[in-house]
């Protein structure tokens, strides 16, 4: 649990105070060699390891390392303005650490570029339980695999972002390489030598390191000033660091979660009500199941709401150049959401409980922010695919995945403006790698899976958030708010049929707080969120939106990329410090606090515009 806000923190500085560290006078002087081992992971794999299935990832990643190069686009002048808003979007992609430098002229190891800028990405190892703890036998020894996938992945998005805006830029991947990765990010300030050893300040564990090369020009982070022991001791163990003041990371590890079981997560789901049935009421033998073809989006697209809608599907991803990006990986993972199965399921994978416990700790380890498992009721699958083929339901059980949208994005947004696409669109692409790689492993195991995401799902998602434990339906309407992050997440799916043991339902009194809030209804920009009470609708009592209104909205906005406003302004969009879960506990607990703890939600001003984290 965070003690102290990051409200106040600019986003390119990250979660870790590197600005606190002495650096060198000269940016460009050049430190010693990158001789040296970095921490290696401390677990071998065992028989059953996830390994393998990260390599075809890595894969679609490097096969991306290279582009076309667009027509120059306005951007600032500034290289110190450009160096922060790269960093900027490599911690909105979750990076550890991100550092601008230059490339000294020794660290090509192949025939150099006319490059002489380099982006870095740092990304440090998942945590390890000191116990032996459900999931080890698929995690242990794929910790430097997970850790090089995701430096990949925000290689290859950051160099095709570049490109984007007019210049030429080459991912360097753990795995492809013409650069000493190690070399530049000691250049850039993010590593620095102790001893034989190469290490990040403030890491215990070991990293993965990309580095994008570009002709982009940039105000280079200066390297890492020698520190003796006592001086090293100073700067990354003082009380601020410990307890996290200014809105970093804890240097206690407890404030962050490191304590809690990997199959748990940070999040302390645990604790919420659980009760068997969900508190909307749900009709199964009146809902009728809908083709793909029933969405707002699909509907667009072939035309139901007029021509200007149909040609607006066609660029709603693609107006910001991060957004491109990310869906240009989302739609090379298609083909890899299914496949084959081993002819025989390993041996010790027949008991539901630990299959469960284990495949949410392999979720938390590749990303996933909550999990919850469910059996699939026949109505939360499509009766149709887009091309018009019947799907005919066949996995018995959903191991369902949220990915957090990113308070300090919505903190710098206001929810319908440039930034909203991207948003969704990194929490779509980290999703489908993540179901991903679990439906390969599954089916290394002798089981069906497979991961349904937004590009491709047979599956509606709302339903099954629902009934995996992982929210309640609000009045935003078709939408399932969770307790901790309310409704600022995107969902993926893994459907399978591996012995699996259901999460139960929860009740956190979120459908008397949506009676007495209507925040979400007063802001939304189109009038589609309904202020009045739940009606019936196919088979579901909820608040009923307008969904073509909704949809209308996201695809025209002249003035900015798709809409989140509702997820802005709802008053469980919180960040997780102390005082907000007082209230959260407050709202659970106390019934008759929930309608003056949605008014105060307007009194601190939650829901407008943070400067300091302005995109």
């Amino acid at each position: 649990m965070k003690l102290f806000s990051h409200k106040k923190r600019p986003v390119h500085l990250g979660p870790y105070p590197l600005e606190r560290l002495p650096r060198v006078a000269d940016p460009a002087s050049t430190p010693l060699g990158s001789s040296g081992q970095r921490r290696a992971e401390n677990r071998q794999p065992g028989p059953h390891s996830a390994s393998h299935a990260f390599s075809l990832y890595l894969d679609l990643f490097d096969a991306e390392r290279t582009g076309d190069v667009s027509p120059q686009a306005p951007i600032p002048d500034d290289p110190t303005e450009r160096s922060r808003n790269l960093k900027s979007g490599l911690y909105f992609l979750d990076a550890d650490m991100a550092g601008c430098g230059v490339i000294p002229d020794e660290a090509w190891t192949e025939e150099q570029q006319p490059h002489r800028f380099a982006v870095v990405s740092l990304v440090a190892h998942t945590r390890t339980h000191g116990s032996v703890q459900p999931g080890d036998e698929w995690i242990d020894g794929t910790r430097q695999a997970n850790a090089d996938l995701r430096a990949s992945e925000l290689g290859v998005i950051t160099a095709s972002y570049i490109r984007r805006l007019g210049f030429d830029a080459i991912a360097h991947t753990p795995t492809t390489t013409d650069l000493d990765l190690e070399r530049v990010a000691l250049q850039c300030g993010l590593i620095e030598r102790r001893g034989g050893e190469l290490r990040a300040p403030f890491l215990k564990s070991g990293f993965a390191l990309s580095v994008v090369s570009t002709d982009m020009e940039l105000t280079p982070d200066a390297p890492l000033a020698r520190r003796g022991p006592l001086a090293r001791l100073r700067s990354t163990s003082g009380l601020g660091w410990v307890l996290g003041w200014g809105g970093t990371r804890a240097g206690f590890g407890r404030l962050n979660g490191d304590h809690r079981p990997l199959h748990m997560g940070r999040y302390p789901m645990e604790r919420i009500k659980r009760v068997e049935e969900a508190t909307t009421l749900i009709l199964p033998d009146e809902i009728e199941r809908v083709p793909v073809r029933a969405g707002g989006f699909p509907r667009a697209a072939n035309g139901d709401m007029g021509p200007k809608f149909e040609a607006d599907v066609k660029v709603f991803a693609f107006k910001t150049p991060q957004a491109q990006s990310y869906v240009q990986q989302i739609a090379a993972m298609v083909p890899y959401q299914d496949g084959e199965s081993a002819d025989t399921p390993a041996p010790k994978t027949s008991d539901p409980d630990h299959n469960a416990k284990a495949l949410k700790a392999l979720a938390h380890h590749l990303g996933g922010d909550m999990v919850g498992v469910c059996e699939v009721p026949s109505y939360a699958w499509y009766s149709h695919r887009g091309d018009g083929s019947v799907i005919e339901p066949d996995h018995k059980n959903a191991v369902v995945i949220l990915l957090d949208q990113g308070y300090e994005t919505m903190e710098g947004a206001s929810g319908d403006d440039w930034v909203s696409g991207a948003q969704s669109m990194r929490a779509y692409m980290r999703g489908a790698q993540i179901a991903g790689i679990m439906a390969e492993h599954i089916r290394s195991l002798g089981y069906g899976a497979r991961s349904h995401t937004n590009r491709l799902s047979d599956v509606l998602h709302i339903p099954l958030v629902l009934a995996a434990g992982l929210g309640e339906m609000s009045r935003i309407g078709e939408l399932v708010l969770n307790p901790f992050v309310g409704p600022r997440f995107k969902s993926v799916v893994m459907t399978t049929d591996m012995p699996l043991t259901a999460d139960k339902k929860i009740d956190f009194g979120l459908q008397d707080f949506c009676t007495k809030c209507t925040k979400c209804a007063r802001e939304c920009p189109c009038g589609a969120i309904p202020f009045g009470d739940k009606i019936m609708f196919n088979g579901y009592e909820i608040w009923k939106p307008d969904v073509e209104k909704c949809t209308k909205y996201r695809l025209g906005n002249v003035k900015g990329a798709a809409c989140g406003r509702c997820m802005k302004t709802c008053p469980y969009n919180m960040e997780g410090v102390l005082s907000e879960r007082l209230f959260l506990w407050s709202a659970i607990k106390l019934p008759f606090t929930r309608r003056t703890i949605a008014k105060l939600d307007d009194v601190a001003r939650n829901g407008s515009i943070n400067t300091v984290k302005k995109w």
